[in-house]
């Protein structure tokens, strides 16, 4: 197995734009490039039996275009070590299967994006790992939640898709009392606007796929972390059961990771205007976004948040036909699933993204509308859910 030196050295760097776009990485010293390659080789010349070249002998268990993009997400973090894998969940099977073993409880929010809840209910309790649900809003609940045999608790905030917000710190402490981990899924937050890390979480997880990536072109997941065991345990599985981006996905991922800031920044602006337009509309019983300080947990969001980001949900006072009717109407906003992207997309949640919740204790509302709200000209955001209410 090739060396997978992920641990970032360029953590000295202060700015986050300046380590976006170019922790990991120096121009090739070969040809110069400015940009990494794309390295799309799936096996290395060996120097003689047993002598690598650069460190790499075969893709799957490293790639000189996947090594920087594991190094940036590690700076971007505020991490030692980070893992890049083929999806989010690709990402999260690892996590689980390196934390977890038969007879161990986890505990996961009750509002959890349904792809994670649905490997943890469908194929891990299948080989005797037990969970229960707390709001992750809830420190007390957390705590309550927790067994004697509680090795992970599992933390989204803000949460998919109910935006709800945990706090970091507090809930780090309260898993690190009874000697279990925490994992921080930051894909709604990404790096720019919140780094959990710093806050006490041993794990990030992110689907690269969404803000990271941000064109809507690129599937992937990430896990960073501090310990040097722990990583050592997500790259055995990450080589062993082979998850991993191909080179084009790390050089798309990496490119969308430059101007992760710019776009943060405008998502969040447009975002707030469409949350001025929702709050107090006739047709609209909720609002649902952290910079609203009307939202419970606002202050915590304020805390640990740089701002509030482009995720915007929405309850309709006609219920889930008035919800699927605004989802029909929009112009701009796409009907899609998925989330993140420069463009701006639209969803029922109860019937798209978290089908897999219905009848759970994870089961979301059917009055709800997710939206990713995208980088366009505000002006005609807001005029297109405008008329899509109408």
């Amino acid at each position: 197995m090739s060396e997978q030196r992920s641990k970032s050295d360029t953590t000295s760097w202060q700015g986050f734009s300046t380590r976006a776009v170019h922790a990991g990485y120096e121009p090739d010293p070969l040809t110069g490039a400015v940009n990494v390659p794309i390295y799309a080789s799936s096996t290395f010349a060996q120097d003689g039996v047993g002598g690598m070249r650069s460190g790499f002998e075969y893709a799957r268990t490293g790639n000189p275009t996947r090594r920087p993009l594991e190094a940036n997400l590690a700076a971007l973090e505020n991490g030692h070590y980070g893992r890049a894998f083929s999806s989010g969940m690709a990402a999260t099977d690892a996590l689980l299967r390196a934390s977890l073993r038969p007879g161990d409880h986890l505990v996961i929010p009750n509002d959890a994006y349904g792809g994670t809840f649905r490997l943890i209910d469908k194929v891990f309790t299948q080989w005797g790992i037990e969970y229960s649900v707390a709001a992750v809003s809830d420190v007390d609940a957390v705590r309550e939640a927790i067994r004697p045999n509680t090795k992970l608790v599992w933390v989204e905030t803000p949460t998919n898709p109910l935006l709800n917000v945990g706090d970091i710190e507090a809930l780090s402490g309260v898993a690190h009392e009874a000697g279990a981990k925490i994992v921080v899924d930051n894909t709604f937050a990404s790096p720019y606007l919140q780094q959990p890390l710093t806050l006490g979480a041993d794990v990030v997880l992110h689907s690269t796929t969404k803000y990271i990536g941000g064109h809507s072109d690129v599937v992937g997941g990430a896990l960073v972390c501090n310990d040097e065991e722990l990583d050592a345990s997500f790259a055995f599985l990450q080589n062993g059961a082979g998850g991993v981006p191909g080179p084009f996905d790390a050089f798309l991922t990496l490119r969308g990771i430059k101007t992760l800031a710019l776009r943060m920044e405008r998502h969040s602006d447009n975002a707030e205007k469409i949350v001025e337009l929702l709050t107090g509309h006739p047709a609209v019983s909720s609002v649902i976004y952290p910079g609203s300080e009307s939202h419970p947990s606002h202050a915590v969001a304020a805390k640990q948040m740089r701002r509030f980001g482009g995720m915007v949900s929405v309850r309709l006072k006609g219920g889930r036909q008035a919800a699927l009717d605004l989802c029909a109407r929009t112009e701009i906003f796409t009907l899609a699933e998925s989330l993140g992207g420069v463009e701006s997309l639209i969803e029922h949640p109860g019937a798209m993204t978290h089908a897999s919740t219905a009848g759970s204790l994870l089961e979301v509302p059917d009055d709800l509308v997710r939206m990713s709200v995208g980088i366009e000209d505000a002006a005609d955001l807001v005029g297109d859910i405008e008329q899509a209410l109408a």
